[in-house]
């Protein structure tokens, strides 16, 4: 049947399906709208199952706050250049300002909530999603009440942040703080809301690494006692290659590959002995960890004498707190 012209830009309205996707679904429908709206549903619904391992590292970061509320989302899709359609970010957009309008508290609440067309987002995604044929996701979901937030996104709209705060601040060292957040992802505010998870798992490399070292030293020490280069034999692909150029004789390479052996059993045999040493070692590797990678205890970036995050708010307001952030970068 033929398809007025005029019925093709309605659907298009109701919809931002191309216009020739339009003019098909009418087609298929029979110039039945709602039927026609269900075709090109289920065409984006394909595309997504169709394209459902694709990584979607592009996309669109944006931060919204009203009053003391402060949402965080992500659109990701496939490419650059969808992510740069007027369209992506319209949708982009919706997604934020209807966060922030009905402040959900989880992600599938926020697919679940309707845009100001009346669908919801994970329809309109999923409408998106057909009209370029590449996989669209809501990627990220954060949110925060305090009473005082701020936020900051990057430039490139790929990494953003939001903060809350006890307090209302003042506006350069909130969303310099912000921006810190962004830019250094720390894992905790401070080091008492480190998740135990984390903080175990850094014990256990941190334990490892100091045990590798210690049989690592005792293996290099006996190595240059019998006149071998550590450097020539520290791997097996290290002591055929270096045998073959004449940089080690073949009774070298027996000799490294026994010395090797040995020490290292013998040295972990001791290390129960030197527990306490060990510990210490480890203790000051996880404070190491602490000082890097939590939000106060991080050198704050836009400071010039080096000062900690929690030493730069602290001359800005002596009764500022951090209470919490959310964080998410299309790139980690």
């Amino acid at each position: 049947m033929a398809i007025a012209l005029g019925d093709i830009k309605k659907l298009r309205d109701m919809t931002s399906a191309g216009m020739m996707d339009c003019k098909k679904a009418l087609e298929e429908a029979a110039g039945d709208f709602k039927r026609a709206v269900e075709i090109l549903r289920e065409k984006g619904k394909s595309t997504l199952a169709k394209r459902g391992e694709n990584e979607t590292t592009q996309g669109a970061v944006l931060s919204r706050i009203n009053g003391g509320k402060a949402i965080l989302v992500c659109l990701g899709c496939e490419t650059d250049f969808v992510a740069a359609t007027p369209d992506f970010k319209a949708l982009a957009a919706s997604i934020a300002d209807t966060a922030i309008a009905e402040f959900p508290a989880s992600i599938e609440a926020l697919k679940a909530a309707k845009a100001a067309d009346g669908y919801t987002l994970d329809e309109n995604i999923t409408n998106q999603a057909g009209k370029t044929g590449e996989k669209h996701v809501l990627a990220y979901y954060g949110a925060l009440e305090a009473p005082f937030v701020s936020e900051y996104v990057h430039f490139n709209g790929k990494l953003g942040a939001i903060v809350a705060f006890n307090k209302q601040v003042p506006s350069e060292i909130a969303r310099g703080i912000a921006m810190q957040v962004a830019s250094m992802n720390p894992v905790a505010v401070d080091a008492a809301s480190v998740p135990a998870e984390v903080l175990e798992s850094e014990k256990t490399v941190a334990e490892q690494k100091t045990k590798d070292e210690q049989v690592q030293k005792a293996v290099d020490n006996a190595l240059k006692k019998a006149g071998i280069n550590p450097a020539h034999v520290d791997s097996e692909d290290h002591i055929e290659s270096n045998t073959a150029k004449g940089w080690l004789t073949p009774e070298q390479a027996r000799q490294a590959r026994d010395i090797i052996a040995k020490v290292s059993a013998e040295t972990l045999a001791s290390l129960a002995s030197k527990a306490q040493m060990i510990a210490g070692i480890v203790n000051g590797r996880i404070q190491k960890f602490l000082k890097e990678n939590t939000l106060l205890e991080q050198e704050y970036q836009l400071s010039d004498d080096k000062a900690s995050v929690a030493a730069a708010l602290k001359a800005a307001d002596s009764e500022a707190r951090v209470l919490g952030f959310k964080r998410f970068s299309l790139s980690d």
